[in-house]
């Protein structure tokens, strides 16, 4: 474990693939490996080399955490919960198997931090609150099974908003997180810790969840590439829920080819009766019962990896949705300006970019909301049941969560105010209204901006690939306050449609802005089509190189005496 008396050197780019450029060395050697903005592809290059063994890139990866996380003489950023005592021993044992078995998975040593309402088998999973500290499921969530069996560690759990409730981004458990940008400023929310974490180069990714906004907004925020997928293609098993409608786990990284990846690990038939894989968007709809079904519904591609075209952005058909931009004032013309500046980019790159209209969007918006109030203490309590062991003494009742009081002060009127069990949601209003109404009015207006079709019903030309407008009207918030979210956020749980977010671009002394901030935009897909989501993040991406890396974190260097400080 690293000493508090840090000595850090400059930050190096690892490879193009390691997200600092783009474009390929023309070097006849790589440079040597460097911890910030690694990827996949740069951690297996160094492994493949014999510069780095797994072990070196997990043990690098855990001093990174105490120096810039935990250390109080350091940032503290506050975004790790704690580490995996067990992640040394899984890389250990991946280098006494290097000869015979090379690097045989995608995720191979690729070290992965999930947010602390993932369950995993050797740490405790407690969505941020005190009350569930040392809640010790027995089992993995179905993701992080998936991720493991790709190769992955899991070095530890990211810090978030506590019951991920919302934006601000702390917990009873870790406290606030701080931006990776500028520490005075929030980390958004509810996924904070997965957000800061990464764009601080604490790990290759993280795993967050997102009910209204959840990975979208830390990763605005983060200057990262979050990704939410369709409703129903991951798997809920072993999530933490807050309103099982509209939760879905997924992957927030700093570069598209990382979260590609890191998709293929993720998607796939769960067996679970937890999965809330169903066989249509219907709240009544059965359980998909096979691998062959789950197939025939998602249609998901043999390697999302596939669509990681450089050039993706040509003949892409991209429609601007500027009712969801803001009204263009403080902050906002700020985003505004950043976004139309990418949009002039997408152009120059060959896309068609045009404004369309949602049909009925100021209904969409106002008339319908978020389950959370009607399903978190069903599905909480359901979630607390879902495991039977005594051993680690869990509250099992919605009730004992609420009369425990280990949960911060301002969230205790939230929580007894959503206490309904024993409701008949059946009955409720405005149930019936977000569940049965609210698919089949959203759905098909989101589809006729998609095909771009106008008042009449008619073509008004051909049809979109995806919608664009900001992921947030603001920039990050101040430290302790939440970030201006707008509504676009909804647009994608009330569709159950795939969202991802990415850099825009950054705000900077332009703006006077110092440090800059990442502004970032959000591109809304057709049900179970993250691959076009990919293929035009990825063009824009290599194209554009959007994301700068936050200054406050370079590698750790050896001191005079050959040993970390």
């Amino acid at each position: 474990m690293l000493n508090t008396r840090l000595i850090i050197g400059t930050a190096l780019c690892a490879t193009a693939l390691a997200g600092c450029g783009g474009s390929s060395s023309n070097s006849a050697s790589p440079a040597p490996f460097s911890f910030v903005e690694a990827t996949v592809a740069s951690v297996h290059e160094a492994i493949a080399s014999g510069e780095k063994t797994c072990e070196d890139i997990i043990q690098g990866y855990l001093d990174r955490i105490e120096a810039y996380d935990f250390d109080i003489s350091g940032p503290e950023l506050r975004s790790v919960v704690r580490t995996n005592p067990d992640a040394l021993n899984q890389a250990i044992e991946k280098d006494l198997n290097f000869a015979v078995t090379g690097i045989d998975s995608p995720l191979y040593c690729i070290p992965v931090l999930p947010k602390d309402n993932i369950n995993t088998a050797e740490m405790p999973t407690s969505g941020g609150i005190t009350a569930f500290e040392f809640n010790q499921p027995t089992e993995d969530a179905y993701v992080i099974e998936r991720l493991r069996d790709a190769g992955a560690i899991i070095i530890g759990k990211a810090n978030q908003d506590e019951l991920a409730f919302g934006f601000r981004g702390e917990s009873s458990i870790r406290g606030l997180t701080k931006n990776a940008y500028d520490h005075s400023r929030g980390a958004g929310g509810s996924s904070s810790g997965s957000g800061t974490s990464i764009g601080a180069s604490l790990a290759i990714f993280a795993l967050g969840s997102d009910t209204g906004g959840s990975i979208r907004v830390p990763s605005s925020v983060a200057g990262l590439v979050g990704i939410r997928p369709s409703m129903r293609l991951v798997s809920q098993d072993g999530v933490m829920p807050l309103s099982s409608w509209q939760d879905t786990a997924g992957p927030m990284c700093r570069t598209v080819q990382d979260c590609a990846l890191a998709m293929d690990a993720l998607v796939g038939f769960d067996t679970s009766p937890y999965a809330n894989q169903r066989s249509a968007f219907a709240i009544d709809a059965p359980l998909i019962s096979s691998a062959g079904e789950y197939q025939s519904v998602t249609r998901i591609p043999a390697s999302y990896t596939a669509f990681l075209e450089p050039d993706g952005l040509k003949g892409a058909r991209i429609g601007v949705v500027r009712a969801l931009f803001g009204n263009g004032n403080g902050q906002n013309a700020i985003v505004q300006t950043v976004l139309d500046d990418a949009i002039a980019k997408m152009r120059a790159a060959g896309a068609v970019v045009e404004d369309v209209v949602v049909p009925d969007l100021s209904t969409i918006l106002s008339r319908y909301s978020s389950l959370s109030n009607q399903e978190f203490a069903r599905d909480m309590e359901i979630y607390l049941q879902s495991w039977t062991s005594d051993m680690d003494g869990h509250l099992r009742t919605y009730q004992a969560m609420q009369d425990s009081g280990g949960y911060l002060d301002r969230n205790a009127n939230t929580i007894a105010s959503r206490n309904n069990i024993g409701e008949d949601l059946s009955q409720n209003e405005s149930y019936i209204r977000n569940t049965v109404e609210r698919p089949g009015f959203v759905r098909p207006r989101l589809m006729a901006a998609l095909d771009n079709i106008d008042a009449t019903g008619r073509p008004a030309g051909p049809a979109y690939d995806v919608l664009l407008y900001p992921t947030l009207q603001g920039l990050a918030g101040s430290l302790g306050g939440s970030p201006s979210a707008g509504s676009a956020n909804r647009m994608s749980p009330f569709s159950g449609f795939p969202a991802l977010s990415m850099p825009a671009g950054m705000a900077g002394e332009e703006y006077d802005i110092d440090p800059a901030l990442p502004v970032g935009m959000e591109l809304l897909a057709r049900e179970f089509d993250e691959a076009t989501l990919i293929r035009i993040a990825y063009a824009f991406q290599e194209t554009v190189k959007p994301r700068a890396t936050p200054v406050h974190y370079p590698d750790l260097v050896a001191d005079a005496g050959g040993e970390l400080p």
